[in-house]
Formats: structure tokens, sequence, C-alpha cells
């Protein structure tokens, strides 16, 4: 756990949240009770928990698609979603277009595209010329080993060729900080491993941070970095 700096705007981290809490069900459902956390640039950390233990509720604060209940989130210094203390916030499609990329362990490649044009979608809303969203998303692709399946549909593809599309895809829009819900969970321990292998390199490679939830302790491992979560909180 992280000690938090006293003021917005000043955070030394690429990510932090301070004291924050979410609650569902009208706050009958306490998901976060107050976690504080940064998280440097470069890093790759992993959160890990059971099964409600809140760790993909953070994972999905830092990557704006939800908001804190009480508490402020902030990427660089400034907060997600809402201004504090006359400090600018940062819209959170904006950040999710441009800092942010996510994998999930559903993949949720759109079944009419083929691995080419899916990875090409998170780019459709930035104006890029269509040549060039190609020539990006084939670049991504060949660097994930799949020169020979641009044009493969994802009933066409294995489990992980389709995750491979899938960080191709998180990668596109070049983002700071990339986020990963249980992105081995549906593959097995060969292809795992495999995705853990690219996903690391991809760390080095682009000095992304990395945030990868996950329930298993080996893959923690791989991390530079372990928080585990209970109950809510931050428990080591």
């Amino acid at each position: 756990m992280s000690s938090a700096s006293p003021t917005i705007g000043t955070s030394p981290w690429i990510l932090e949240v301070r004291d924050v809490k979410k609650s569902y069900e009208n706050g009958t459902i306490e998901a976060l009770r107050g976690v504080s956390l940064g998280i440097a640039q470069g890093d790759f950390l992993a959160i890990t928990g059971a099964s409600g233990s809140g760790k993909s509720t953070l994972l999905h604060l830092l990557g704006g698609l939800d908001t804190p209940t009480e508490g402020t989130v902030l990427f660089r210094g400034q907060p997600l979603g809402k201004s504090q203390n006359g400090v600018a916030s940062i819209d959170l499609d904006t950040y999710r277009a441009t800092s942010a990329g996510f994998i999930f362990q559903s993949f949720h490649l759109l079944p009419s595209l083929n691995a080419l044009e899916n990875v090409q979608v998170p780019m459709l809303g930035t104006g890029s010329h269509p040549h060039n969203r190609e020539e990006r998303a084939r670049a991504l692709l060949i660097e994930l080993g799949l020169e020979h399946r641009l044009r493969q549909f994802p009933t066409q593809l294995s489990a992980g060729e389709r995750q491979r599309v899938a960080i191709a895809r998180s990668l596109v829009n070049e983002p700071q900080v990339l986020l990963a819900d249980e992105p081995t969970g549906n593959l097995d321990s060969v292809n795992s491993a495999k995705i853990l292998e690219i996903l690391a390199q991809v760390q080095q490679r682009h000095g992304t941070t990395l945030i990868m939830v996950t329930h298993d302790l080996s893959i923690a491992a791989t991390a530079h970095r372990h928080v585990a979560m209970r109950d809510g909180r931050i428990c080591n």
C-alpha cells in the first residue's frame, strides 16, 4: 500500500486511488472499503483475492469503467471523472480511448469482424485514416505472431489466438496503462503461459503500466508487485 500524496495534482504515481469506497444496492453491498494504492509508470502489478474480494471492482475504477462512491482515482495527479479542489478532471471517455487499454477473460471480440478488423475497433472514433488503422492493426498482429490469421473470424481462431487478438486490440491506441481482468481464465496451461509471456514482453517493450487481476498466485508471481485483497480491502 502506498502513502498517499497530500494534495491532488502532486501525485508521483501514474495511477492512484485515495481512500476509495464503492458500494452497490443503496449501500447494502460494500465492494471496496477504503482502498489507497499508488502505481508507478512502467510497473507490472498483480491484484489477487477470492471472488467478492473487490479486485475486479478496483480494476474497473482504475480503468475508468466505473466511478467510486467515495474517494478519488487519479491519473497523473488529475482526478478521473470529476473535478476536486479546483483541479481539472479527466473525462472518462477520453481516458479510456487514449490512455487505457483493456483485456478481458472472455475476449469480447465482435464475431462479424475478422482479426484485422477487430483490432481496429478502438481507433474508429479517433479520426485516424483507414489505411493507417489497418497498418497499425496489422503490425500488432504480426508482432503477436498472428501474421497468418489476419482475415480469420473469431470462430475460426483458437482461444489463445483470440486472446492475442484482444491484446493487439488493447494496444492499438498506444495506451499508457493496460488493464487485464483474468486474461488467462479461459485458457489451458500452455496458452496461459504463452499469454503471460506476451504480456510481459509487451510491458517491457512498450514501457506500458500493466495491472492484472488474477486468482492464481503462480500467475501473480510473474508480476513486479503483488497486492492481495480481502473483503474490499488491501490485506498485504
